[in-house]
């Protein structure tokens, strides 16, 4: 059986390691090797990471709604995608029965940010749903679904590294349906669609006229990376830690607070710690390092 896999992040390593140890995978589809950092260091993606460690054929096409050509001649058994980030032209679809992984419990968060939203958005529960794909985004027949408890300490990684083993899980107990044809199809509810388009680099910026849960359930959505940012005298600070602070404070949301020792913010509710944060140009440090001598915040300064 030949079995095409497309897949970016390290989402999309358990299930095709899965897939490989049990029939073999005759190529992977992954996006372009990214230039990563102010070095510039041309990087390749965890998928195609594997698959060069494991001999498998590797794809890279800028747009694949355009370069197919390869994937056409191979005559794939079976198409299983996940989180590979470029939408699938229907022509390819065609080929062979197609399938993806996708890190919701579907209909609601199509797209390509799921665990983000969730995240963000203060859901108890998330999940993940085995689904055959379909020219419209995340819109395709469901096979099968299993839920997942969202902790109060995960971050965007740390769920989805978890979502990631029951993904692989699921599709290893019914792949064999799915090969003969023999698994449930099961429409989705048109009405309970909701999206989770990308996020944008705008999205990243926290809005302290928010409540304290809310700000930081925004941060651990962008945890590990990018992180949340904000900007204070024209100057951006990126947030890689948020914590609840039991200080009391009657200034405006969005002002700051204190700004010695610790780097204090009122939220609409309560004030928030600014722990570990990285200023522009500089590296990743507490807010005690930061504030010891700088220049840049003062108490009452305004968080845009």
């Amino acid at each position: 059986m030949k079995i095409v896999f497309m897949g970016t992040p390290s989402f999309a390593l358990p299930t095709l390691e899965m897939l490989h140890q049990r029939f073999g995978v005759s190529l992977v589809v992954t996006q372009p090797d990214k230039v990563v950092g102010r070095k510039k260091i041309i990087t390749k993606s965890p998928v195609k990471e594997f698959a060069i460690k494991h001999g498998i054929d590797v794809f890279q096409p800028l747009k694949l709604s355009k370069d197919y050509e390869r994937i056409i001649k191979l005559k794939p058994d079976l198409i299983v995608t996940a989180a590979y980030g470029q939408m699938i032209p229907t022509v390819v679809l065609d080929l062979a029965t197609s399938i993806n992984v996708h890190g919701s419990i579907l209909p609601k968060y199509r797209g390509g940010a799921p665990v983000q939203y969730a995240i963000k958005n203060g859901d108890k529960t998330t999940g993940v749903t085995i689904m055959y794909m379909a020219p419209k985004m995340d819109s395709g027949d469901i096979i099968d679904c299993e839920e997942v408890e969202i902790l109060e300490t995960d971050t965007t990684d740390s769920l989805m590294r978890r979502l990631s083993i029951v993904g692989r899980d699921l599709l290893d107990r019914t792949i064999l349906s799915i090969i003969n044809q023999t698994n449930n199809r099961i429409p989705q509810d048109e009405t309970q669609v909701t999206f989770a388009y990308t996020i944008k680099p705008e999205e990243e910026f926290l809005d302290f006229t928010k409540t304290t849960k809310e700000v930081m359930n925004h941060l651990r959505s962008l945890l590990d990376e990018p992180g949340g940012s904000i900007f204070v005298n024209n100057t951006r600070i990126k947030v890689y830690e948020i914590e609840k602070s039991d200080i009391i404070s009657s200034r405006n949301p969005g002002e700051v607070v204190k700004v010695t020792k610790q780097f204090l913010v009122k939220t609409i509710d309560g004030v928030v710690r600014l722990k570990k944060i990285k200023p522009e140009g500089k590296k990743l440090m507490n807010d005690t390092d930061f504030l010891n001598g700088q220049k840049i915040i003062c108490e009452g300064d305004i968080i845009k």
